[in-house]
Order: C-alpha cells, then sequence, then structure tokens
C-alpha cells in the first residue's frame, strides 16, 4: 500500500477499514457514514447522533470522525477507535441507548457490545465503560489483513499513542493512558529476557541465575 501521506488517501483508508470491518463484525449490517478527519483536541473520535451530511438525492448519513491528532497513533489504536465508534452506529441502529451526559458516560450496554467485537472495554468514572483498547484476537485479525500505520497527523496538541476512545454525539476527554500491565525480567548472565503480568521470582534456565526486573 502507498504511504498514507494524503488526507484524501487517509479518507480512502478509514473506508477501506470501515468496510472491512463492517463485514467482519457486523455482517454488513451497518449503515455507512460519512467519514471525516477533523481537529478534535480532547478526543479520537465521534459519531453524530444526527444523521448531519446529507446527498443531492435526500439520502442522509451520520458523521464518523476520527481526530486529525491522533492519526499517527499504532494501526491498532486507530481501527480500536474506528471499531468504537462503529459500536455507537451498531447501537444506534437497534435503539439502544449506550450514553448518558450528552453522550460522554457510557453503560453497560455500550461495554456488552464492544467486548462482542473483539474490543477491551474498561471503566474510568468521567466517561463511564469506554476506555477502549485492541484484544488480541482484534490484533490478530488486524496482522492478517496487513494494514499498516498512518505515516501523518495533524499538529493540534494531541498527537499521543494510547488507547482509543469515542462518543455518540459530543467530545469524550480521553484517560491518562495506562501504564502497561506487563513487566519485563532479564538475565543477568545471557541477557534472555521474559515477560510477566505480576512479580515473580524466576531462575533463567540456562543460567541458573536470578531473573531482573528493568
Amino acid at each position: 500500500m502507498k504511504e498514507t501521506i494524503k488526507t484524501s488517501r487517509t479518507a480512502g483508508y478509514l473506508e477501506k477499514l470501515f468496510r472491512t470491518l463492517n463485514a467482519h463484525y457486523f455482517d454488513n449490517e451497518l449503515e455507512e457514514p460519512i467519514i471525516t478527519i477533523q481537529s478534535t483536541p480532547r478526543a479520537y473520535g465521534h459519531v453524530t447522533v444526527a444523521k448531519s451530511w446529507s446527498r443531492a438525492d435526500g439520502e442522509q448519513r451520520h458523521e464518523l470522525n476520527i481526530g486529525a491528532g491522533t492519526l499517527d497513533r499504532p494501526i491498532e489504536n486507530v481501527v480500536s477507535t474506528l471499531l468504537h465508534e462503529c459500536c455507537h452506529l451498531w447501537n444506534m441502529q437497534q435503539g439502544i441507548q449506550d450514553t448518558s451526559r450528552g453522550g460522554t458516560y457510557h453503560n453497560k450496554r455500550f461495554k456488552a457490545t464492544a467486548e462482542a467485537r473483539d474490543l477491551r472495554i474498561s471503566y474510568d468514572r468521567r466517561i463511564g465503560w469506554s476506555v477502549t483498547e485492541p484484544s488480541d484476537a482484534l490484533i490478530a485479525f488486524i496482522i492478517a489483513q496487513g494494514w499498516d500505520d498512518i505515516h501523518m497527523t495533524r499538529n493540534d496538541g494531541f498527537s499521543v499513542r494510547g488507547i482509543g476512545t469515542g462518543t455518540a454525539g459530543g467530545i469524550t476527554p480521553p484517560p491518562a493512558p495506562r501504564p502497561s500491565s506487563t513487566r519485563k525480567l532479564i538475565c543477568p548472565g545471557c541477557g534472555q529476557s521474559v515477560r510477566a503480568t505480576k512479580k515473580v521470582n524466576i531462575l533463567c534456565g540456562d543460567c541458573l541465575l536470578p531473573m531482573i526486573e528493568v
């Protein structure tokens, strides 16, 4: 794929990602929105509750925006934001109320829809069940598609690498990135390394030396 260094190409790339996600996770039943790339300094993305775009033939569509200052995050995070917003679109189509407080607080209905589609959702007291990360299954799907990072971003003070959030009809302030839940240990003898999800005391099988957390 050519490098995504033009907004027109990037928008086309996001449309391609949407269609693939729609087919894989929603059986192509999502109404296709107008995908935009606009500066949203306090959000990774949003969808509009109303169908805010109209065509000459009278057809109306929702807007799905990806924050212009967040495009250069790892592709799994951009896809997580896109899929997060797709879940809002799905819930709107099904008549499911998944947010409150002007679209900023995400309830357990949103969590259920998102987790059924390979997103990891955790809680933040400001925005509810909205903190969004890719599951291992979603990462494996992205790898299988051969999707690449987007090599451009807008310098609007919010170019970060982290999790993706979004909202139906409003701006969701993202939580601060959480520290990694894994830790790395290295053998002081041979340099072999392992990762663990909690504090452990282990020996290197080759050197029989205690591995040191770094």
